[in-house]
């Protein structure tokens, strides 16, 4: 390994360079390259990127590297930044490549983005750093004197670990005047050399012969090995074993176990005694190898097996066996025994994922590749020929690139809600009897996409919320799920814009957006709002987001909250309402209607009526429905002029809530034109000063009276005018004001209470009666009632024509007992029936 090894190993790389450049630019995807051994880390090897045509500034983001199994060395590397296929560490080619013949390291080279995928063999070329040597230094050959000429004695072999030319070429025999050398080939091409006599021996004259035996190699520089062979001359021993034939043949499976009998040699010796008494053994030059597998019984010839065969590491051997008789000078001789080893499938397909891109996304299209996969059967003909499969009802299949290498892709789009992870069975079988093949799973975990929006559990939510609620109580909570997972399947809640009576919706109701609980954020009145409704949209944090709206109902719940309001009859200046009851009035006659309404619904507005307090509780009596305040029996003498009473109104909610009246009712003998408490609706004076909103109440209520009385004037006015015209000549007389023709006033006008004309049976016309002056001065009443007119309350007021100043009679006056008194029934409100907002905050700060 001197100055002549570097220069000769600096050739061999200079002829090996030529070659490649001579060769020309390999085949895309099949690259072939030569290097020699034993070259230092960072040695040129090829330009890959160049030879590839690939951008070699992208060699790095695409993550080209060599691929290899795991354990294995990396002798080479490639660089990134130049795209250079280096020497990474020492390639010593007798370590690598134990057989002889060619020397090839087969590398896989992968690229991503887009995946791609080449082949490269580098040969390993020889150089001779290794000399020949021989087992030992010194060999002791006993040759009889009796050797006849042209005896030829094997010598023990050199050993050359390299190959071709550099292993051992010849041998050399230094200068005797007894023996010549010639040089034998075997069938592996490796060389042998056996001494032949050329002159007879004595051993009277030389009992030693001592020469020197040189190996050479083929190299260059030639490299050498020398042992001394030490020729010892022997007694002569007349006959030598000789065996059946030269050369013997035998086939043996590789997978025969230890101990199998390779062949049963046999040679013979015409000699009697120790003379004739054969021991066999392996020739000197038997390889180490040999030795190992095989064993030779001494005394009965048998070739036993010894070792484990591998038809993969060497499918032939050759032994080399001797036969020597125990006689002195006893002469070997020799045999040759090729044992062919026959293939077994004893080696199963080796499955290898040699790169894998997982997880994959659910909407990967069809046909991207998952992972590439290589199989590897080291058996020979079918035994390794081998054929690789997926498991069934899987969405991948295999697809053959190259010889034993496959490619896992998709066949069609994946679903990650309904399989969020496969396990893709690979199964490689080979094509030997019986057939052996190899399973590896392959988990592929399928990567979420955002491809599935929120769902609610109901369709729509109805809320049911008791009013007076606290504010920021909980009222109720949705939910939505979402099939998708991690931060697809986190979802937010939120209540989209909108208003609520003209105020947005976020002054009402909130939402929890992690858990979606809602909640309140004011005190919520029945009367001012029964039922709204809210969008609530559920928003998952993908992207791009997806969402889902879901309508919620809150539906406010009455409570029992609001008292009666008494509205009829109302005090004057805060004192207790009055009423004038004439001392003539009957049983059952109508002293006034007391009327109230709650602003609550259902039965927590149903008013009742009752006497709460009574100077004399046998006089009146109140309706408990109506309100209505009537006479039980006449007056006596007895009775006090003033009686005083207390009616309550209440409701029919739980608890019932109340309201009181005091009525101060005076006993008159005659009925003075003035205007019962019982007729007015006003609000006592601290609550009509109290706000601007009372005097939006008065106003308005105003404005509805004076615009339904218009109407009713109208109206009257419109009937009278063509009952003129039908009547033709007919006229009111202004001075008496009487509004029906042919009509007579009545002496005793209407003196009760209520309205009893009745229409005859089975008519259908109006009838009308005339109203003797007994109303307002000005006008004539003119009541028609028509065959309705049991159940009607109303009265058509019909205004006469003006009195000249000088036709003014000021002695027709009304007298007290024809003054006007109207039944009207007072009914229940309606229970659907609100006031409006303005009056019901009025009455509430009222009561």
């Amino acid at each position: 390994m001197g100055a002549g090894a570097g220069s000769g190993r600096g050739q061999l790389f200079l002829r090996t360079l030529l070659f490649l450049l001579l060769a020309g630019p390999p085949a895309r995807g099949q690259l072939r390259y030569a290097v020699p051994e034993e070259l230092e880390h960072g040695a040129f090897v090829a330009n890959l990127g160049e030879d590839l045509g690939l951008d070699v500034s992208t060699l790095s983001a695409r993550r080209f590297r060599i691929v290899s199994r795991a354990g294995a060395r990396q002798h080479l590397e490639v660089n990134l930044e130049n795209g250079i296929l280096f020497v990474n560490e020492r390639i010593d080619r007798e370590e690598v490549c134990e057989a002889g013949g060619t020397c090839l390291l087969h590398l896989q080279l992968l690229v991503e983005s887009p995946l791609e995928l080449y082949r490269v063999e580098v040969e390993v070329l020889d150089i001779n750093d290794h000399a020949p040597t021989f087992p030992w230094q010194e060999y002791v050959l006993e040759v009889a004197e009796s050797a006849v000429l042209g005896a030829r004695f094997p010598l023990e072999s050199a050993q050359d670990p390299d190959v071709g030319t550099n292993s051992v070429h010849t041998y050399r025999l230094s200068p005797n005047g007894f023996f010549s050398l010639e040089v034998q080939t075997r069938s592996d091409a490796s060389k042998f050399a056996e001494l032949v006599l050329e002159r007879a021996l004595d051993r009277e004259q030389q009992r030693v012969h001592r020469v020197l035996l040189t190996a050479l190699d083929g190299g260059v520089p030639e490299r050498s090995g020398t042992a001394h062979i030490l020729v010892t001359v022997l007694d002569a021993n007349d006959n030598v074993p000789a065996f059946d034939q030269p050369s013997y043949g035998v086939s043996l499976p590789e997978d025969a176990p230890a101990g199998t009998l390779v062949i049963q040699l046999n040679a013979t010796d015409l000699d009697e005694g120790p003379n004739g008494e054969i021991e066999y053994s392996f020739s000197g030059h038997a390889p180490p190898r040999v030795r190992e597998l095989f064993h030779v019984e001494p005394r009965s010839g048998q070739v036993l097996l010894k070792g484990r065969l591998d038809y993969e590491r060497a499918s032939i051997h050759e032994l080399y066996v001797q036969a020597k008789d125990r006689g002195p000078s006893a002469v070997a001789v020799h045999c040759r025994v090729l044992v062919h080893l026959l293939d077994v499938n004893d080696n199963a397909p080796e499955v290898t994922l040699t790169s894998v891109s997982t997880p994959v996304l659910e909407d990967a299209p069809p046909g991207t590749v998952i992972a590439v996969i290589s199989v590897l059967d080291r058996d020979s003909g079918d035994n390794g020929r081998v054929s690789c499969e997926v498991g069934p009802n899987v969405p991948f299949e295999l697809r053959s690139s190259f010889r034993n290498y496959y490619t896992l892709v998709t066949t069609q789009a994946l679903d990650r809600e309904a399989v969020p992870e496969y396990n893709v069975s690979i199964t490689a079988r080979d094509m030997g009897s019986p057939a052996l093949l190899t399973r590896s799973t392959l988990t592929i975990p399928v990567s979420d996409v955002n491809d599935n929006a929120p769902r609610f559990l109901q369709p729509s939510y109805s809320v049911y919320v008791m009013e007076n609620n606290a504010p920021g109580a909980s009222i109720c909570s949705v939910s939505a799920l979402d099939p998708d997972c991690q931060q697809n399947a986190y979802l937010s809640y939120s209540i989209a814009d909108g208003h609520i009576h003209g105020m947005p919706v976020g002054t009402y109701v909130s939402i929890n957006s992690d858990s979606g609980h809602m909640y309140a954020l004011r005190s919520l009145d029945y009367e001012q709002i029964r039922s709204f409704q809210i969008q609530v949209q559920a928003q998952d944090a993908g992207f791009p987001p997806l969402s889902a709206n879901v309508t919620v109902h809150i539906f406010v719940l009455d409570q029992n909250d609001n008292a009666p309001v008494i509205v009829s009859p109302m005090p004057r200046n805060g004192s207790v309402a009055t009423e004038l009851v004439p001392r003539s009035a009957r049983p059952g006659y109508l002293v006034g209607t007391v009327s109230a309404v709650d602003a609550d619904a259902g039965l927590n507005s149903r008013l009742s009526y009752q006497l709460l307090q009574a100077t004399d509780f046998t006089l009146f009596s109140v309706a408990p429905d109506t309100g209505e305040l009537r006479t039980l029996r006449s007056f006596l003498e007895q009775d006090a002029s003033r009686q005083q009473l207390v009616v309550q109104v209440r409701d029919g909610g739980q608890p019932a809530l109340s309201a009181t009246v005091s009525l101060l009712l005076s006993v008159v003998e005659t009925m003075p034109q003035t205007l019962s408490d019982f007729s007015e609706f006003s609000l006592p004076p601290e609550v009509s000063s109290s706000s601007p909103l009372t005097l939006y109440l008065l106003v308005s209520l105003g404005s509805i009276s004076f615009t339904f009385l218009l109407a009713i004037l109208i109206l009257t006015a419109i009937r009278c005018r063509g009952e003129r015209r039908s009547r033709q000549g007919d006229s009111c007389s202004p001075p008496r004001c009487h509004c029906c023709p042919g009509s007579r006033p009545s002496s005793d006008g209407l003196k009760t209470s209520n309205l009893t004309a009745q229409p005859p049976a089975g008519s259908t016309a109006a009838t009308c009666l005339d109203v003797p002056a007994g109303g307002p001065p000005g006008y004539c009443y003119k009541v028609c009632l028509g065959p309705e007119s049991a159940q009607s309350d109303f009265m058509f007021l019909k205004p006469c024509s003006p009195a000249r100043n000088n036709e003014k009679d000021p002695g027709k006056r009304p007298r007290p007992d024809h003054h006007l008194q109207v039944s009207k029934e007072a009914k229940q409100p309606n229970t659907d029936w609100l006031p409006p907002s303005t009056q019901r905050a009025a009455l509430k700060r009222y009561r």
